[in-house]
C-alpha cells in the first residue's frame, strides 16, 4: 500500500508534465521527500534540468485525472492526455499542481541517487506545502473524522487502488519515543 501522488514537472517548451507515483514517501522528520523515478522519463530528465518538481496528491475522486497522467506520449513526445487536468501555478517552483488535490508539496532537487536497477531515488527539499482545509489535521480535532472527510488514494501493487476513509489509533507502548 501506497500513497498514489502526481509528480509535475517543467518541459524544455514550457508545457508541463505530470507523471503518478506510487513509491513516493517523506525521507525522515525535516522537509525532504523522495520518490523513485528512472533515467528513462521525461520526469527524470527534467528534474535534473531544472532542479525542481511539485507533488499533488489526488483525491479517490480523481482516480480518472490520476490515470491519465500515465497515459503515453505520441508525436514529437507530447502527452495530449494532460490537457483535461486541471493545474494551478506553484508558488514557489516554475512548476503546477493539480487543482482540487487534498494536499500539495513544491520542491527543490536536494539529490538524484543513481543505481536502483533501471531506478533512481529523486530527494528534494520541500519549501512551500500546502493542504486542503479539510485535509488539515487540528490538535483538537478527531482524526478519525478528518480522514473520513478527505480520504486518501491509495495503489496497490499491481494495479489496484484503494481509498482510505477509516483509520485507527495505534497503540504505543507508554514512553515510546520518535
Amino acid at each position: 500500500v501506497a500513497p498514489l501522488v502526481l509528480a509535475g514537472t517543467m518541459e524544455l517548451d514550457g508545457s508541463h508534465d505530470l507523471a503518478p507515483n506510487h513509491l513516493a514517501f517523506p525521507l525522515g522528520w525535516d522537509n525532504y521527500f523522495g520518490f523513485d523515478c528512472t533515467p528513462r522519463h521525461h520526469t527524470y530528465s527534467n528534474i535534473q534540468r531544472d532542479a525542481v518538481f511539485t507533488v499533488s496528491y489526488p483525491r479517490p475522486s480523481q482516480l480518472v485525472l490520476t490515470s491519465l497522467a500515465a497515459s503515453p506520449r505520441h508525436e514529437e513526445e507530447k502527452k495530449p492526455a494532460l490537457a483535461a487536468l486541471p493545474v494551478i501555478p506553484a508558488t514557489s517552483v516554475n512548476g503546477v499542481l493539480v487543482e482540487g488535490c487534498s494536499a500539495y508539496l513544491e520542491c527543490e532537487l536536494d539529490r538524484i541517487v543513481d543505481g536502483f536497477g533501471v531506478n533512481s531515488l529523486i530527494v528534494g527539499r520541500i519549501v512551500a506545502a500546502r493542504l486542503a482545509e479539510d485535509a488539515e489535521r487540528y490538535d483538537d480535532g478527531d482524526d478519525q473524522a478528518m480522514i473520513h472527510n478527505a480520504p486518501l488514494l491509495a495503489y496497490l501493487h499491481p494495479g489496484r487502488f484503494a481509498a482510505i476513509d477509516d483509520s485507527y489509533s495505534f497503540p504505543f507502548p507508554a514512553g515510546m519515543k520518535k
